[in-house]
């Protein structure tokens, strides 16, 4: 090879070699941006309020176990088209895999029939505790049963069972939603300063999330801004084209709508495609919204949202530790409420990558 041919070779491979150097360290800072945001923002339990109910295996009639021996059965109940059950189910599945746990898991894809033949089933697979998202909170008795008749704990996560802690279940981990509708309808206030006309998109019928989000926020705005009247209320079944329907119907029965309350991020987000499409400006109809996604997040920086009331889905750390506290004969709260942030305009694009 001559010397030109050598210098033309040597450069090439040096240039290649640069590439591949610059390409790698993109592709890693990708991904470390990726991971950052998926695992940001985890669950902390608020402190326990003095005098708080506990349970302990020997009160629960169960017996104690090693957790990293043990099954345990997962059910969600809500199809995985929704980030918030992305988010919780992604979080139960790393929570188990990081401890060695063997996990079962079904989805009930939102047919409450199906998460009770799905529980039932778990149990019959041989799970030995079971983790719960519940879709409905009543409903539950054949499958209280049937875990009473082998003392198979139970944890719920995100909504209640009406039922008996330390009876039929051992905890419920979640968030205080009466305090999250409270906390909406400060944004709410401070985006329309306490005056005009609001509707809401109800979350699901039959579990307590909706029940106790419209009764805060109904209640923070009759106690606080008297001069802002609820005109609207009608479900969106916490789906995002349901929310966009309904506030389509919204938009012609009530134009001259100040503000509306999603009970979810996915709802607001199809307000937000509704405003849109009627021809309306981010930040002619106030819009808060619960959960803590980054669309809805992202919405905030944009302006379209004016406040998000995070409510984090990321239960696997908080259950498992629980489940394990439990096992091994610890007391455990009846009731575990996780602390949620709030994003506004000062601090959604600081705290974007916290979201889910």
């Amino acid at each position: 090879m001559n010397p030109l041919a050598r210098r033309l070779t040597a450069t090439t491979a040096l240039l290649t070699a640069l590439a591949l150097t610059t390409a790698c360290a993109k592709s890693e800072d990708d991904a470390a941006g990726k991971s950052s945001g998926s695992q940001g923002g985890g669950q902390v339990a608020a402190e326990p309020t003095k005098g708080a109910k506990t349970c302990t295996v020997g009160q629960y009639g169960g017996k104690k176990l090693d957790l990293k021996k043990a099954t345990v059965g997962f059910s969600q109940s809500e199809k995985e088209a929704n980030p918030f059950r992305i988010a919780e189910t992604a979080s139960l599945k790393a929570e188990a895999k990081k401890r060695g746990v063997k996990l079962l898991s079904a989805n009930a894809q939102s047919q409450f029939s199906k998460q009770i033949s799905d529980v039932q089933d778990l149990i019959s697979k041989g799970a030995d505790l079971l983790v719960i998202a519940p879709l409905n909170s009543d409903g539950w008795e054949p499958v209280l049963k049937q875990a009473a008749a082998k003392k198979i704990p139970i944890v719920t996560v995100d909504r209640k069972i009406n039922a008996k802690a330390c009876d039929d279940y051992v905890s419920f981990i979640g968030s205080d939603f009466v305090e999250q509708g409270r906390r909406a309808a400060d944004q709410m206030i401070k985006a329309t300063g306490g005056k005009g006309k609001v509707a809401i998109l109800l979350g699901t019928p039959g579990n307590n999330v909706t029940t106790e989000r419209t009764e805060g926020f109904r209640d923070r705005i009759e106690q606080k801004a008297p001069g802002l009247k609820v005109v609207f209320k009608q479900t969106g079944e916490f789906a995002r084209e349901k929310g966009q329907q309904v506030t389509e119907q919204l938009i012609q029965s009530k134009p001259d709508i100040d503000g509306i309350y999603a009970e979810n991020d996915e709802m607001g987000l199809g307000a937000v495609n509704a405003l849109k499409s009627a021809g309306k400006k981010a930040g002619d109809v106030k819009i808060v919204t619960v959960d803590g996604t980054r669309n809805a997040v992202q919405g905030v920086t944009d302006k379209w949202i004016h406040g998000v009331i995070e409510s984090n889905p990321r239960f696997g750390p908080l259950a498992f530790s629980t489940l394990d506290d439990f096992t091994s004969g610890k007391k455990v709260a009846q009731t575990i409420v996780i602390k949620d942030r709030v994003y506004t305009r000062a601090n959604a694009e600081r705290d974007l990558s916290k979201a889910y």
